[in-house]
């Protein structure tokens, strides 16, 4: 039966900062259109579009910051009530767009398109391509929660887009729908999306933006994980090795993450024994296994300190661990949302009640890749603690950790629920109630921010989950090789991974600091992902196996005392990539961008070579596009007014440009370019720092950092031109090359006061500056011209 048709008046009632503005979204007859240009067509007649500013008429001025609400919020009215509804929201052609969609259950990528029928399932996020000819703007669709239900975008028949709009649950339906789509638009897509957040915080007040927590500190931290080093096989004497080989190699890692083999587990036909999942170590085999205890296993259970006799188990370990490696303030351990891969195993005693329900996957993820996990768990079962005890699941969990030194914890299989929500009142009411008892816990045992969400991309994760949150992965899995068996995996994985990472952080940045995930210093490919990490300004930590090492790489991230170089924001794709297809289309390159706190940065990478096969359902390999690749780059790339601390280049006419893999410099215009060819898994990071000018001299001064590190600018921590002493002071901190550029030769150099050598060749100053550990690695270097 058609569903009839409802549509809201606009409000005409400008307010701005707090107050509202006329929305820029407004549907006419069947056209949706954006700043009066049509974006969608055939629109039916059963969609509603509401301007944000009839909705929020009281706006909460705290929530709302410096957001402008002139988008509108989107729904329909059906004349039959459902706990799923697939309806288009009219007709996309000829516009070219950029996507985030589910590809498994888990992980979301980037995709484009230019016709409603080429979106995917469960797709996240849309931003269409603005048209400067026209004056179309950049326009945003993103899909979020109304009351139980959930929505997300898919293609329709005739090139329409679809919102399929579900609760997870038959015994939760509804029919008339106001609010499951915002949309906006704006000459900015990152201010766009950025913007748009804030005004679904506003709307709905189940989340906290990125911008008003804090991650936790060991984002500044090197870190190691045990999982590619032991997968289920981690053991105490392992961890010591671990980070006694790091130390002893010169790079202390700050943070340590026990992985995924820790707790005590058994499947449901395995008797209850003291060496619990001990014959649980091969790849799937964990995966059906339930969770036995709050407490470690017999491995840590059995740890015996050499301090003292009765000094044994999981805290003796955690403190004997910080108290030989001073560089480790922090030590996480891995758990699963639901206290293992297969839940909690019922009728345990001293565990809360539980139980064992068939996973239901929705038919938009019947539509995602095939997946391991997937299937292990689907086969199983899981054990899900009733929601009314998940606070009792986590307060056994998490004061256990908290009781033997634990710092946080890595929360991985998240995006679970949805599958197990049937009895429990759909997929939001469920998830509300665990995001809830899990934000509580953190802030009673973690410090309120001491987690790394995975597997959480999704956007009810990100809607209802982040109140407390402020740290997660943006990409899926670093794969050392194809688990489906192509040895191009080894290789093409790589560059799905960074392109996974750079697109999602658009859409999750908002929400959680990203996180790249750990790579190996010893993969073919290993300078490549350093290179990412480097400026990614996410944390950086590896998974290298005990005693195997590329020291002389990770010493291009690590400083002595285990912190990095890290960026002042979080990296994201240069604008004039985010239509385009950095994987498969044979002439792409993905470009970068990021902020220190006095130069920008540009990550180039060549990364074609595979990612989404529409027709396998798969990601796949593409060898034919893995060739040389080319693309322009300019200081404009770098988005200079984003982020926390923006740089401004007003007054600057010229940029010094510095390539750290070529080790060459230009000076270059604000829209000047330079053209970068690369192979198939080859990168270069452009170091561009705005030239300043000594008034008197008429001396041209741009710091470039240590170039001894791969982000380099991160280097420059104060920059301070006197010209009546005819010097520029630079606080650096680090030890390594340090280069500057100068248009005349200094006079004088001093590092902390003490007059030192330097180089001068071809406007370039080049000084070797030692470690300060007096000084947490700073020192103050002193040009005299």
């Amino acid at each position: 039966m058609a569903p009839s048709i409802t549509e809201v008046a606009l409000n005409p009632s400008p307010i701005e900062n707090g107050e509202h503005k006329p929305s820029t979204i407004a549907l006419e007859g069947s056209t949706l259109l954006a700043d009066s240009h049509p974006f969608l067509t055939e629109v039916p007649t059963n969609v509603v579009a509401t301007p944000a500013s009839t909705i929020l008429s009281s706006p909460d001025d705290h929530k709302l910051g410096n957001a402008i609400t002139t988008g509108s919020f989107v729904g329909f009215e059906s004349d039959e009530a459902s706990s799923r509804h697939v309806v288009s929201i009219g007709k996309l052609d000829g516009i070219r767009f950029m996507s985030i969609f589910r590809f498994k259950v888990w992980w979301t990528t980037h995709w484009t398109g230019i016709t409603g029928s080429d979106l995917e399932h469960e797709t996240q996020l849309v931003v269409l391509e603005k048209d400067p000819v026209i004056g179309r703007p950049y326009v945003l669709i993103l899909p979020i929660v109304e009351g139980p239900f959930r929505a997300s975008l898919q293609p329709g028949p005739d090139h329409q887009v679809d919102v399929c709009v579900e609760s997870g649950s038959t015994r939760v339906v509804g029919s008339s729908f106001r609010a499951v789509l915002y949309v906006d638009s704006g000459g900015d897509p990152f201010d766009l999306v950025r913007d748009a957040m804030k005004v679904v915080r506003a709307h709905l007040g189940t989340f906290r933006l990125l911008d008003e927590k804090d991650p936790p500190r060991l984002v500044d931290k090197f870190g190691w994980c045990t999982w590619d080093a032991f997968y289920l096989n981690v053991h105490p004497q392992g961890v010591w090795q671990g980070v006694e080989g790091l130390v002893s190699g010169g790079c202390p890692p700050g943070f340590v993450l026990i992985d995924d083999g820790w707790q005590s587990i058994c499947h449901d036909d395995d008797p209850i024994t003291d060496q619990e999942g001990m014959n649980r170590t091969a790849a799937g085999e964990q995966m059906p296994c339930r969770l036995i205890k709050f407490e470690e296993n017999y491995k840590f259970r059995d740890y015996k300190s050499p301090k003292g006799e009765r000094s044994k188990g999981m805290g003796a370990f955690i403190r004997d661990l910080k108290n030989e490696f001073k560089s480790v303030e922090y030590v996480y351990v891995w758990h699963a949302l639901l206290g293992y891969w297969g839940g909690i195993r019922p009728n345990v005693p001293g565990l809360p009640e539980s139980k064992v329900i068939e996973p239901k996957l929705s038919k938009g993820l019947q539509m995602t890749m095939e997946d391991l996990a997937v299937d292990k768990i689907v086969n199983n079962g899981v054990g899900l603690v009733t929601p009314e005890l998940a606070g009792e699941m986590y307060e056994g969990l998490h004061a256990r950790l908290e009781s033997v030194g634990i710092d946080g914890v890595k929360v991985d299989v998240i995006h679970l629920l949805e599958m197990l929500c049937e009895e429990y009142g759909g997929r939001v009411d469920l998830a509300k109630q665990y995001y809830k008892a899990l934000t509580e816990s953190v802030r009673k045992h973690f410090k309120g921010n001491g987690v790394i969400a995975s597997m959480e991309h999704c956007n009810d994760f990100m809607l209802l989950g982040t109140e407390a949150i402020s740290l997660g992965r943006v990409g899926d899995d670093f794969w050392c090789t194809d688990p489906n068996g192509d040895p191009n995996g080894t290789f093409w994985l790589q560059g799905c991974h960074m392109v996974h990472c750079a697109y999602n952080s658009l859409w999750m940045g908002n929400f959680i600091h990203p996180d790249w995930d750990m790579f190996q210093s010893t993969h073919p490919c290993a300078e490549f992902h350093a290179a990412s990490r480097a400026i990614s300004g996410g944390p950086i930590y590896v998974s290298d196996c005990v005693g195997r090492h590329n020291f002389p790489l990770l010493k291009k991230i690590v400083l002595p005392d285990g912190t990095l170089l890290r960026c002042q924001y979080y990296a994201l794709p240069t604008r004039d990539r985010l239509f385009d297809d950095p994987l498969h289309d044979g002439k792409t390159m993905l470009k970068i961008w990021n902020l220190n706190k006095y130069t920008g940065v540009i990550g180039v990478f060549n990364c074609q070579g595979g990612g989404w096969d529409r027709q396998a359902r798969a990601n796949r390999s593409a060898s034919e596009y893995s060739h040389p690749v080319s693309c322009l780059t300019n200081p404009k790339d770098v988005e200079w007014s984003k982020g926390k601390t923006p740089i401004s280049i007003k007054g600057v006419d010229i940029f010094a440009v510095y390539l750290l893999k070529a080790k060459q410099l230009k000076l270059l215009k604000l829209t000047e370019d330079i053209e970068q060819t690369l192979n198939s898994f080859d990168y270069e990071l452009l170091i561009i720092s705005p030239v300043k000018v000594l008034p008197e001299k008429l001396i041209q001064f741009a710091p470039i950092g240590l170039v001894n590190m791969l982000n380099s600018g991160g280097a420059v921590e104060s920059l301070a031109l006197e010209d009546e002493k005819d010097s520029v002071k630079v606080g650096i901190r680090g030890t390594g090359e340090l280069k500057a550029f100068a248009s005349e030769e200094p006079k004088s150099c001093k590092i902390d006061g003490e007059e030192v050598a330097f180089d001068y060749k071809d406007c370039l100053i080049t000084t070797d500056v030692p470690w300060n550990g007096s000084n947490s690695g700073m020192s103050e270097i002193e040009y005299l011209f």
